[in-house]
């Protein structure tokens, strides 16, 4: 029993060594850099930009009376029609 124990444990070293060698997908860069910006520009620019491409997506209420979040969705929605 104690052969197998030996045995078994460089196979078991070589497997979990093959095993964190496996590829871990490249996080996507942001297309634009908003880190100076409000979370409520934040929200409209991700908005108007999910927009630009079909189907609208906004918030009605803020983007009446949320100065940040109207300039953020009409700034979205132009950087992303591109």
């Amino acid at each position: 029993m104690t052969g197998a124990k030996l045995r078994a444990g460089p196979a078991l070293a070589a497997a979990l060594l093959l095993a964190s060698c496996g590829s871990v997908p490249p996080q996507e860069k942001p297309r634009f850099n908003l880190s100076g910006y409000s979370p409520a520009f934040r929200q409209g620019h991700a908005d108007g930009c999910a927009s630009a491409g079909g189907k609208q997506r906004r918030d009605e209420r803020r983007f009446r009376e949320d100065a940040d979040y109207m300039m953020g969705w009409n700034d979205g929605r132009s950087a992303c029609r591109r």
